[in-house]
């Protein structure tokens, strides 16, 4: 499969997606019980990370293989397997044993029992793992998506229309339980309930130049925007716990109808934000830092809950209880946000660089190129794109055409238990610290 240019601009919306996904594990895992109200609330903003991640995710591997053709297909699901299943199944280890071993977290009676408790954590992930599960998903019905893709050229905001009311439909749904408690359970391993963000950032890369165009030119009414729709979902979420009521569902549900806009709102913000991370002007620590957070992003991802849980259980709690929130709250973060950049660029040199940072191997010694292709970005082809599965790109092959036109129809497209943990309120420290399968 032909490799696309590295959008620079995009990759540099990782590193903030993952700042986002390490506050929520950070604020679950060391706010005192009597401030769950307010933490609870920032929680309700900050899951938007999650649709992030999705959306990225989709967007960039159509814009990789949006010309993915039968014969290719072999291959393309290695590589998604390479990029997804083996750090999904490594870490999945790694945590189990981190909760058995150094943090001595476990009730097994038996070695059946350590087997059972294994095979249900690789069922639904360890805590933030269960993004994998969803890329998963989206990986095998990838096909389909590019030949809806080609089918409805030219009719795609109606496609963006339709998926986005199916979006508000499941979300509503799992949000007041029509769909049952098991359904409502596993809600947060199923990429149906992500739809909008997983097709929409597929249809964003079939029209790069376009939404280029509308985001940049519309940055102020996307501020304001994101303001007034967080407001709503504020407001909303302090409604139902001031009323006391269950009628507007549960409050710090992370399937928040309410929160849809503000989601939509952010990452449109995200993506100016990544052009302003990368624009030339930019100093060049600025830069550079964007794109060690952008190569690292991925082992963030997987290697952060080390660094909280650790910080957590051997002193965190004590610190978090004494000091004021303005201080711990910064300190924790950074202190699991730049521990996993330190490991990442360690085990990114070893031999198993691919199954615990998702990345090639890297000498020890390696320079960055700059960062700033942020411009005409649909039409764009040449260099590379990291290994992390939201940067789908090949990085062996030659340029492709520009997504739009390889969406044009070809005879060779392709063809056609126990309950999961999900986001819910922490009700005690040690619960959000020790518990493996929470979120």
């Amino acid at each position: 499969m032909a490799g696309r240019q590295r959008l620079d601009h995009i990759d540099a919306m990782r590193p903030l997606k993952q700042a986002g996904v390490v506050s929520t594990h950070t604020i679950v895992a060391f706010t005192p019980v009597a401030a769950l109200v307010f933490s609870n609330s920032a929680l309700l903003l900050l899951h938007v990370s999650r649709e992030a991640f999705f959306a990225i995710s989709a967007c960039m591997l159509t814009y990789a293989y949006s010309g993915l053709k039968r014969d290719a297909m072999k291959k393309f699901y290695w590589r998604r397997f390479v990029a997804v299943g083996i750090p999904y199944l490594v870490w999945n280890l790694i945590y189990f044993v981190w909760y058995v071993w150094p943090l001595h977290q476990n009730s097994y009676s038996s070695a059946g029992s350590v087997f059972f408790h294994f095979v249900r954590q690789l069922e639904v992930g360890y805590d933030q793992l269960y993004f994998l599960i969803v890329i998963a998903e989206f990986y095998a019905f990838f096909p389909l998506l590019l030949w809806l893709l080609r089918k409805t050229r030219g009719h795609h905001g109606l496609l963006v229309a339709a998926v986005a009311a199916l979006q508000v439909f499941f979300t509503i749904g799992v949000h007041w339980g029509w769909f049952g408690y098991r359904m409502g359970e596993y809600a947060q391993e199923n990429a149906a309930f992500y739809v909008l963000y997983l097709v929409g950032g597929a249809v964003v890369a079939c029209h790069l130049t376009e939404f280029h165009d509308w985001v940049t030119s519309h940055a102020l009414l996307i501020g304001y925007l994101t303001v007034a729709t967080a407001l709503l979902a504020e407001g909303v979420y302090f409604l139902t716990k001031g009323s006391g009521a269950d009628a507007l569902g549960h409050a710090a549900d992370p399937f928040q109808p309410s929160v849809i806009p503000f989601n939509i709102c952010v990452i449109a913000l995200g993506y100016l934000a990544g052009m302003w991370l990368v624009h030339p002007r930019r100093h060049r620590w600025i830069r550079k830092a964007t794109r060690i957070g952008s190569d690292d992003s991925y082992g963030i991802f997987l290697a952060q809950m080390l660094f909280v849980t650790a910080l957590a259980l051997w002193g965190g709690r004590d610190f978090a209880d004494t000091m004021p929130f303005y201080v711990w709250i910064p300190l924790c973060i950074a202190f699991a946000y730049l521990g996993s950049i330190a490991l990442t660029e360690l085990l990114a040199r070893t031999p198993l660089a691919v199954p615990l940072t998702g990345r090639k191997q890297v000498p020890w010694r390696t320079d960055r190129r700059p960062a700033g292709s942020h411009r005409r970005v649909a039409a764009s082809a040449g260099a590379t794109a990291a290994a992390d599965p939201t940067a789908a790109a090949d990085p062996t092959s030659a340029a492709v055409p520009a997504v739009a036109a390889s969406l044009e129809p070809t005879r060779a497209s392709a063809p056609t238990p126990a309950p999961a943990a999900r986001d819910r309120e922490s009700t005690s420290l040690a619960a959000a610290a020790s518990d493996q399968n929470g979120a």
